[in-house]
């Protein structure tokens, strides 16, 4: 028999792995998490409404020139 064949185990023989999950949390003060939560607040307001405010010769432009600067073709 090959070794390659004789290290796998039987096909009647249970192989159980044991996996171990590492979680830490990282506390937050409550001035922190606020100054999170309105940041992100402030950033999703910005995207939405500057999004959907814009000229959309504008967005297309934008996301013209970002496909050209990571070289992707669009033409």
């Amino acid at each position: 028999m090959p070794a390659l064949l004789r290290d796998f185990p039987k096909p009647d023989t249970e192989v159980a792995m044991a996996v171990q999950t590492l979680t830490t949390a990282v506390p937050f003060s409550g001035t922190q998490r606020m100054t999170l939560t309105l940041s992100a607040l402030l950033l999703g307001v910005f995207l939405v409404y500057g999004a959907g405010l814009a000229n959309s010769a504008v967005l297309h432009d934008t996301a013209h020139d970002t496909r050209h600067s990571y070289g992707f073709p669009c033409h």
